[in-house]
C-alpha cells in the first residue's frame, strides 16, 4: 500500500468516525432534550393525558370554536412529540380529580365548566367577567388588586399556567388556556410551544401563571403576544371576601 492509498483509507476512516461521534452528540442532545421536554409536560413514554375541549358559547348548540380547534391541534402535536397518548373529553364530561394524568384545559369559565372547577380550587386570586351583556368589562379579568379589560381584535389577555397539586415530580400537571377569546387560547398553546424551554429552565417543576397579551389579533392572528408578567403569586392568593373595585384597571391603548 502506497502512501496515496494509505492517506485516503486514514481520510476515509477519520471522516467515519467523526460522522458517528457527531451522530451520537446529536442524539444524546435530542435525548436530552426529549426527557427534559416530557419532564416539564409530565408526559413520559406512552404515559396517558388529558385534553378537555371547551364549547363555543356563541352557539346554542355544542360546538367548538375554529380556533379552540386550532389551539387543540397544537396541544396535540405537543403530546406526540412527547410519545405520548391523548384521550379528548368535553368540558361537561370530565368527572375526575387531578395529578394523575397531565390536562390541557382550554377556554375561559364562561365555556368551560372544567376551567371554572380548576380556578376555584387552584386559582382563588382570580375573577373573570363573564357576563354576557355588552359593556367595558366583559370577559376582563381581575388577578389580584388589578382589571384587565379587553378591546376586541386589538388588545386581548390570556393566562397560561402550569398547576401541580403537590411538589412531589411524579405529580402530573395541569395546564391551563384561560382567554379572553377564543383566538388567544390558541395563542396562549402556541406561546407554549414556543417557549416550553425556556420556561422549564426558569420554573423547573413548580406551578407558574403568566399573563399574556394577544396584540392587533384582527391582523396577525394569534401570533403576536407579549408577556405582561408573572402572576403566580396573586393569582394563588385569595381575595378579600369583601373584595373592592380594583385599584387599577388596564384598558387596550
Amino acid at each position: 500500500m502506497n502512501d496515496d492509498v494509505r492517506n485516503i483509507v486514514l481520510g476515509v476512516i477519520a471522516a467515519g468516525v467523526s460522522a458517528a461521534l457527531g451522530w451520537v452528540a446529536r442524539t444524546y442532545l435530542w435525548k436530552r432534550r426529549l426527557r427534559r421536554k416530557q419532564a416539564f409536560f409530565g408526559l413520559p413514554e406512552n404515559a396517558e393525558s388529558l385534553l378537555v375541549v371547551n364549547r363555543d358559547p356563541a352557539t346554542s348548540e355544542p360546538a367548538v370554536h375554529r380556533f379552540d380547534v386550532f389551539a387543540l391541534l397544537e396541544l396535540s402535536a405537543l403530546i406526540k412529540d412527547c410519545g405520548a397518548n391523548v384521550q379528548v373529553v368535553t368540558q361537561d364530561a370530565v368527572h375526575q380529580g387531578f395529578g394523575e394524568r397531565t390536562e390541557f384545559c382550554v377556554g375561559g369559565p364562561g365555556s368551560n365548566r372544567r376551567m371554572t372547577a380548576h380556578m376555584s380550587a387552584m386559582l382563588p386570586g382570580v375573577r373573570v367577567n363573564v357576563d354576557p351583556e355588552p359593556g367595558p368589562d366583559r370577559g376582563a379579568f381581575q388577578i389580584g388588586g388589578e382589571r384587565y379589560r379587553m378591546d376586541p381584535g386589538v388588545t386581548e389577555y390570556v393566562m397560561l399556567a402550569r398547576l401541580t397539586a403537590g411538589q412531589h415530580r411524579e405529580t402530573r400537571p395541569v395546564f391551563l388556556f384561560c382567554g379572553q377569546r377564543a383566538i388567544t387560547n390558541q395563542a396562549a398553546t402556541r406561546y407554549l410551544a414556543r417557549h416550553h424551554e425556556r420556561l422549564h429552565r426558569k420554573h423547573g417543576h413548580h406551578s407558574f401563571v403568566l399573563l399574556l397579551k394577544v396584540v392587533n389579533s384582527q391582523a396577525y392572528g394569534p401570533d403576536v403576544v407579549e408577556l405582561v408578567g408573572d402572576v403566580t403569586r396573586a393569582a394563588q392568593t385569595p381575595l378579600p371576601a369583601q373584595a373592592t373595585a380594583p385599584r387599577n384597571s388596564h384598558r387596550a391603548s
